[in-house]
């Protein structure tokens, strides 16, 4: 397996993936807007927050398709059905711990039940699966996810031939 059509992949799925949830959004099937979530917990200028955010949204698209390539050569088998299974434990992981519970913790303007909004301006608190984005914003998490897992499977399958 190579490590470089995990990195191409991270990238091509990270692309689908936000190309699916703004796709969803001007849809209104959810509000949820990770690039500026991102951005606006390192600047308060909420222009630069969306650039800022698609910059670390993309790294992290490389970084967990470093992680899926780990995993497949540990199970020594990569593909599009892997790396979609490995997709719908991401967005579980994402949409449950990592953006319900971790991200209002550490987000510096992310209201949560202990804020007020009188204070200062805050984003909401995404609440749990996400759903104070919309109602159908876990399940447009999940088919993202998915997708992005098995585009990362395919890459890593094909690159290695």
């Amino acid at each position: 397996m190579n490590v470089w059509s995990a990195v191409v992949g991270g990238l091509a799925g990270t692309l689908v993936l936000t190309t699916v949830l703004r796709a969803a959004t001007e849809l209104r099937l959810t509000r949820i807007d990770l690039p500026f979530l991102l951005g606006t917990a390192l600047t308060t200028s909420r222009q630069l927050a969306k650039a800022i955010g698609y910059v670390v949204h993309f790294s992290f698209g490389i970084l967990f398709a470093l992680g899926y390539f780990v995993l497949f050569v540990t199970l020594q088998a990569s593909g599009p059905l892997l790396g979609a299974a490995l997709g719908v434990a991401q967005a579980a992981f994402a949409g449950t711990a990592l953006v319900n519970v971790l991200l209002p913790i550490v987000h510096p303007r992310m209201g949560s039940g202990f804020s007020s909004s009188k204070e200062h301006t805050l984003l909401e608190e995404p609440g749990f699966m996400m759903r104070n984005y919309g109602r159908a914003t876990p399940l447009v998490g999940l088919v993202a996810h998915v997708l992005y897992g098995a585009i990362v499977g395919t890459f890593v399958q094909y690159g290695s031939r």
